[in-house]
């Protein structure tokens, strides 16, 4: 695989941070309000590093699993670069089983719903092919 510039680059703008992760310019700016990302500020202009990087990274697989902002801002603030961040680990085990056990119970639910529906459909489609019978 050859390195993209978002990979090998000190720093992206934030038009660059975009591109690379399909966000929006307001996406990343909500996130540096809540405090998750720290870009270099230079004058208007925000510089990301690679630490942002993977912080974003991070964010976005935090959310696609359906963890809160809190949740992964804690995590973040947890990691120690010279560290054996066993408590992060600890923390995110923790979070990822509640997750998956409210995952796991909504999918159930779905499972019956769908199931509900499919049988609704089928005793409609019966009465509207009853219906068109009826009217030849």
């Amino acid at each position: 695989m050859t390195p993209t510039t978002s990979d090998t680059a000190e720093t992206l703008s934030i038009r660059e941070m975009c591109d690379a992760f399909d966000v929006t310019p307001r996406t990343l700016r909500f996130y540096e309000a809540k405090e998750l990302l720290f870009p270099i500020r230079q004058g208007t202009r925000r510089l990301f590093t690679r630490k942002d990087r993977a912080r974003l990274t991070l964010i976005l697989r935090g959310k696609r699993f359906g963890f809160s902002l809190e949740d992964i801002r804690q995590l973040l603030d947890m990691y120690d670069p010279a560290g054996s961040n066993e408590a992060q680990l600890v923390r995110t085990y923790d979070i990822a089983r509640a997750r998956l056990a409210q995952m796991e119970a909504q999918k159930a639910e779905l499972e019956i719903a769908i199931t509900e529906l499919k049988a609704q459909m089928a005793e409609g489609a019966a009465r509207i092919a009853r219906f068109r019978a009826a009217a030849e």
